[in-house]
Order: structure tokens, then sequence, then C-alpha cells
């Protein structure tokens, strides 16, 4: 075979084929009619097209190049006349093409209209059809056309073709090869029925394909013809499935959506959207999902008058019994409803002429609608309204299962959120009510056992917000300070020349109150409280009810708290730096407990306070089905430290997103004895068991607040890990986990060793304090095993 062939007819370029375009079987059956006698016009009219066929001899031996078909186009149409009839060129989608290829041509001319239609720039491709595809099914053409082989190849294949509205159609490609010969050439391997056995266990391996089919071992000589089928409906129908019914998808692809229904309607303009309607109020609602479901009917967040959102409630009422569709094929037709008008001019200027609303599945007390919408009057009609009897099934069950999974989310919020049943005792629980259920069906007087962990160990630590309390004062004094100076600016512009008296008086206490909060008086929240709720609200509103003084009032009780009737903005910057500090620390530490579950199951709980503060447990009796051994415990002090640590370096990273400047000090408590759990039934929570473990509960309580021995120091500081121990053996460890952790840069190189103040009952407690490197990114942060530092130290 002549190596150096033009193999530019080929859309892939690496292939089993020498791919080379022939109309020799054609010809060779024009030659059969010359030579018959039966039906001279026949005969002649093949020999005068076969004296055409003589001047360009590759038409018969084989054609490598586009070039050579494009030159005798129409040649080749009359060769193919027979197959291509005249009469059906409107009709038929039809052409001539190489299997699995995109080089087509002799088109009829609806399929020549579509392209036309497409524009020059579009380049026809097989929907999601990859070089390998490709090749395997070529060598399975082989298989099934010379080895008599059956491998299936019957996966629709589909092109998708814009038409001039820019609307993508659908279609499926139906492949004729009929006029197709594969023949071997000298680079072409034999194959055994070993081979095929081989083969039709690694479909996937392109590899193994290509060794048994070499690169350009086979000649595909000769044409095929495709036939193409509109499944635009179908495959619409199809996508919707795939976009809308995915199991566990996150988010839906909404403008693949709303071609999807362009394509339905053959209108480029058509929008989609969903939205819903209280049962009892008529008014639009907002449920929450993964997606933003777009509405032009929706008025949730947009500013319109009342005016149209009592339109809205009147025109939805007049729908709450609507079958079927609601098809309105020009807007116009609804203005002689005077109560819908000004809903009606809202949904005209967003630019709805015509439009078809559908009821479809409830979510609780809530309506859902789906909505197509154009600009165009009659676009949509009762007609076309029907294309949704196949579609609106899907969009139904898509929202059952929305409703399903919502429920199921906030099942499951609940029981992560308000339950403290770790998965790590679920077992324990599971078990207890077993016994207790099939106790009580075989009819035995049963109770409910109690559920105790004897022997494990307690590690504690807590990360709080320095000074939270100081910084709460300061964003109440600011609040009142601004309500009392906005109050007197109030009572001064709307002072009456007839009513001094009054006026005079309250402006003078307003005055005296600044006076106090200024010079650090003993002033009470609650008194500043009381005096502005029993003398100045009254008052203003009275002042509210006239109209020049309306804004202003209005403006001052929008800046209120609703409960305490004070200023809520200082506090408002406040609580919303809590939350976000707390929502960092508890996101980190929940997120790396999923990581440590994973090396040796442990009790593990949490707490947002002004801060957060963890519990941990460990021991054989939570995990019986498994070996319990102390290099557990020892691995989980280490994750401990590591994720104190982090949690310091995350927080520097949020801190220029707080209203206030704050820091957190980490504390950590090593406690050398076996305590037990016991879930308390009547508070529906864990708690130690014992008297003897009471001395744990109470150094949790005061170390936080504790001072260093002899110093007003306290010895938790900011961004520095204070490890209070027992012993000197974990002593001993703490400190070369912090040498550990030192060399790996998360925290700083001075180890500080301190005394605790003696607390009541408890004395003699030492601890480590060690500053955490806060210029460490936090991205940089890996956590490390137990198995890690052993490495570290055997390094030494």
């Amino acid at each position: 075979m002549n190596t150096g062939i033009n193999l530019d007819i080929d859309h892939f370029h690496i292939s089993p084929f020498y791919s080379i375009i022939s109309f020799h079987k054609v010809i060779d059956a024009l030659q059969k009619i010359a030579n018959e006698d039966t039906v001279p016009y026949r005969a002649n009219y093949a020999k005068s097209l076969l004296k055409e066929v003589e001047k360009v001899p590759e038409l018969y031996t084989g054609v490598t190049s586009k070039k050579t078909i494009y030159e005798n186009i129409e040649l080749i149409q009359n060769l193919l006349a027979d197959l291509f009839p005249t009469a059906l060129t409107n009709n038929e989608i039809k052409a001539v093409s190489l299997p699995f290829q995109n080089f087509i041509f002799n088109f009829t001319k609806r399929f020549q209209q579509i392209m036309n239609d497409a524009g020059e720039e579009f380049e026809i491709n097989i929907r999601d059809f990859s070089n390998d595809q490709y090749y395997i099914l070529s060598c399975c053409l082989i298989l099934n056309t010379y080895y008599g082989q059956n491998f299936d190849l019957s996966r629709p294949l589909f092109y998708d073709i814009p038409d001039k509205n820019g609307v993508i159609r659908h279609y499926r490609i139906i492949f004729n090869g009929d006029f197709v010969e594969l023949i071997p050439t000298e680079n072409a391997l034999p194959i055994s029925e070993e081979d095929i056995k081989l083969l039709k266990k690694n479909y996937n391996n392109i590899d193994l394909w290509k060794e048994k089919f070499p690169q350009h071992s086979w000649i595909l000589k000769g044409f095929g013809i495709i036939n193409l089928f509109d499944v635009t409906i179908e495959n619409t129908i199809s996508n919707i499935k795939s976009n809308l019914l995915k199991v566990e998808q996150e988010e839906i692809d909404i403008e693949a959506i709303q071609d999807i229904f362009r394509s339905i309607y053959k209108l480029y303009d058509l929008n989609f959207g969903v939205f819903f309607i209280n049962d009892a109020s008529y008014e639009f609602v907002d449920l929450p999902s993964r997606i933003v479901l777009a509405s032009t009917f929706n008025l949730t967040g947009k500013k319109v008058s009342k005016e149209i959102s009592q339109a809205a409630k009147s025109f939805f009422k007049n729908l709450e019994n609507i079958n079927g569709y609601f098809c309105v094929t020009d807007i116009d037709e609804l203005y002689h409803r005077k109560e819908w008008i000004p809903y009606l001019d809202y949904l005209r200027d967003k630019n709805v002429r015509s439009f078809i609303l559908s009821p479809i599945r409830k979510l609780d007390n809530n309506q859902a609608y789906f909505e197509l919408t154009s600009n165009i009057p009659y676009a949509l009609h009762t007609v076309n309204a029907q294309k949704l009897n196949d579609v609106l099934p899907l969009i139904n069950d898509t929202f059952e299962r929305y409703h399903n999974d919502l429920k199921n989310e906030i099942d499951a919020i609940i029981q992560r959120e308000y339950t403290t049943i770790h998965p790590s005792v679920n077992w324990k629980f599971e078990q207890e009510a077993r016994n207790y259920y099939f106790n009580k069906m075989s009819k035995k007087n049963s109770n409910l056992k109690e559920i105790i962990f004897e022997d494990v160990f307690p590690l504690y630590g807590e990360s709080d917000i320095k000074n939270s309390s100081q910084f709460r004062n300061e964003a109440i004094t600011s609040d009142v300070k601004k309500q009392l100076k906005s109050i007197k600016k109030i009572l001064e512009i709307t002072h009456p020349s007839d009513d001094k008296l009054l006026f005079s008086q309250r402006i003078n206490e307003i005055g005296i109150l600044q006076d106090k909060i200024k010079k650090n008086e003993f002033t009470t929240e609650v008194q500043i409280q009381q005096y502005i709720i029993q003398n100045i609200h009254p008052l203003f509103q009275q002042l509210r009810q006239i109209p020049t003084y309306q804004k202003t009032i209005s403006k001052y009780f929008a800046q209120l708290h609703p409960k305490d009737q004070l200023f809520y903005i200082e506090r408002k910057k406040y609580e919303n730096s809590i939350q976000l500090i707390n929502k960092n620390l508890t996101e980190l530490i929940d997120n790396e407990q999923g990581n440590i579950q994973q090396i040796y199951p442990h009790y593990y709980e949490r707490f947002r306070t002004d801060g957060v503060e963890h519990n941990i447990y460990i021991g054989n009796s939570i995990t019986p089905n498994k070996i319990y051994d102390d290099i557990y415990l020892y691995n989980l002090r280490l994750w401990q430290l590591q994720i104190m640590s982090k949690m310091v370096i995350t927080h520097q990273k949020l801190k220029p997103n707080l209203a206030f400047d704050m820091d957190i000090t980490n504390l950590i408590l090593v406690y050398d004895s076996l305590v037990s759990l016991k879930f308390r039934m009547d508070e529906k929570r864990f708690d130690l068991n014992t008297n003897s473990d009471i001395r744990y509960e109470i150094l949790k309580k005061r170390l936080s607040k504790a001072r260093v021995k002899h110093s007003n120091e306290r010895i938790v500081q900011s961004n520095q890990l204070t490890i209070v121990y027992m012993n000197e053996k974990d002593k001993r460890d703490y400190y070369d986990y912090a040498r550990f952790l030192q060399a790996l840069g998360y925290l700083n190189n001075e180890i500080e060793e301190i005394i605790v103040e003696d607390l009541q009952n408890i004395t003699n407690l030492e601890a480590l304090r060690v500053s955490v490197n806060i210029d460490f990114d936090p991205n940089d942060f890996v956590m490390k095993s137990y198995s890690d530092y052993i490495n570290f130290l055997t390094k030494g």
C-alpha cells in the first residue's frame, strides 16, 4: 500500500482504516444495466453516464482527496440518482458519508437547507463521540463484517444542529453500509477466538484495540449513506431527565433546560420558570433550593407597588381551581379584568405577550407553577401547550424528589445539630432500642437500659474569643450613645413652641443620661431601656402621625432591635463577628473530625459559646468491635494539638473580615485518668457518670479563667496554646509533640513552662504554653499522624 496516500477525507486521522471513497459497486451495477437490451432508454442512459465516469477513473478505483469529490460533485449526483430520488429530496435528510465520519457530501435539498440555516461557521460533529470511540467502533465493524461476529453497534448517534433562529435541533443518524467493503492490508493482524474474547472483556482498553488492529492496517473502500431523523422532542425529554432527575446533583444547568424548551417549541425567545404560591395568602414564596428558579411571574424580591401585589393575588386566586394549562395567546385579551391590570402591565413591561401556566406538584402548603413565556402574541397557544404532556410528569417527579430531599435534609440537620447521639455510639442506642422493641412485641416487661461507656479517656479543648464581654459592652455602649443622640436630635427638631415644658424636660433628661455615660457613672442598660420605652417611644409614636415627621421617626424605629427596642447597629456587628468566628472554627474542626474518625472511632461533641469547646472520649467500650491500643489515644492527642493550631492560623486569615479586632485563646486539658460516660435520658445528653469524675468537670470550668501563679496574667493568651497536664509523662509527651509541630512550622520555637494558681480544691497544676505561627499559610497545613511523629523522633 502506498504510505504516501492522502487521507484528508478522514475526520479522525488516528484510525484502523485507510479510507477510500469509491463508487465501484454503483458503477458495476450501471455496467449491467448498459448491457441489457430489455429497456433501451435505461441502457442508453447508463452507457452515457459510464462514458463520463471513464474520464474520472478514481471514482471507481478510489478517491482519497476531498478536492476530487468537490470537482466532480455533479457527476457523483448523477451517479447516485437512483439512491437519491429527486421526488424525495425536499423530504429526506440524506447524504453520503463514511462510517462514523463527519465528511459529508451529496446532500438532499432538505439536508442542504438545514446546513445553510446552521451558518457557514457551523462544523458538524457527532455528539459526545471521541477519537477512541471511533477507533473501537471501527474495529467492531471489521469484526462484524470480516470475521462474522455480532458486536452490537446499535448505540444511537446524534447530530445537534442549530436552526436559522439559533435553536438547537437534534437528529438521529442512521447509517447504510451496503456500499462499503473492508480489505486487510499486509499490516493487518489475524484475529483469533481468544483475541475476540479478550476484546469483549476490555471495551475501554484503547491500547488493546490498537494492538490487535494497528493504525491504517485495513482499507475502508466505498461509500455509505446517512439518513437523519428529527428527534428533537424525544431527545429533549431525555435531556430533561438527565438535567432534572440526577440523583444527589449539586446543581441544575438552567441554560441547558432553557435550550431544551426552546428546541421543543422552536422559539428562540422562549423563557421558562418555576415559582410558588402560598395556598392561604396567594402570595409568592421562595423555597430553599440548590438553584435559583428564575421566574417572570414571581414578585418576590422585586420592588413593586401594593397595587401590583394585590392584582397578582387576585390573578392567582382565580387560577386556584384550574386543571391542566392556563394558556393565554395574547395578554391583551385579559385586560377586561380590571382588577388584574396593574399586574398585567407589569408582565407586559417584562415582554410577556403570550404564556402558559401549569400547576405542578405541591410542596406542603405551597402550589408550584410551571411557566413558559414569549414576547410574541400567539407564539404560545392551546395547541402547542399539548407538547408539555410528556414533559410535565418529569417535572412533577423532580419536585417530588426535591420535596423528599428537603425533608430528609431538614431531618439530617435536626439529627446533626440538635441531638447528641454521635455516630460512634449510635450502635449502642440501636442495640438497646432493638432489645426494647423485641421485648415489647413479645409482651415482656422491658425498660430502656441506661447507656454507659466505662473506662474511656477524655480529651478537652477550648477556643475562646478573648475579651468578648468587653467587646459586647463596648458595642452596647456605642449603640446607646447613638440612640440617645438620635433621640435628642429628633426632640430638638420636633420641639413645638406651644409645648416647651414636655420637650424641654425630655431633652434635659437625655442630656443627663449622656453625661453619666460619658463620665462612666453607674447607669445600667436596663434603666436606659426602660426610660426610652416608657417616656420616649410613646411620644415618638404620636409624632409619627404628623406627616412632616413621619419619615424621620420611621427611620429611627427601623434601627431598633424588635425585642429590646434599643439601637442594634454595633451589637449586630458584634454578633455577626461572633457568629463568623464560631462558624469558621466549627466547620474546621467538624470537617477534620470526619477524617480522624476513620483512624479509630471515638465520641465527639462540640459546643458554641463565645468560641468553641469540644469533648472527645476514646476507649474500647465505645468501639468493642475494634482492638483498642493507647497509640490511638496518642494519635488523637497529636491531632487535637494540630487542629487547635490550625484554628488559630485560619482565624488570623478571617480577622480582616471582622468588625472587631478579636483574637482567640486556646486551652487543652490533658487528663490522666479514665472516666465513665453516661447518657442522661432526662436531659438527652451525655455526662460523666460517677462522683470521682467530678474533678475533671471542675477543671474544665475553672481553667479558662485561671491565672499564672503569683501573677494577674491569665494562663490562656492570644494566639497561644496552653496545655495543662497532670503528670510528668504527659508533660514530656506534649513537649515532644510541640517540637514536632515546630519543625513543621506550625508553632513558634519557644515553649514556656508555667505554674497554675491554686484553684478551689485543686492545686499543683502546671502547663506548657507555646505560640502558634500565625504567618503560616493554612492552605499548606497538612495534618500529620502519630506515625509521622515517631519517624521524626527516630531521625532525631
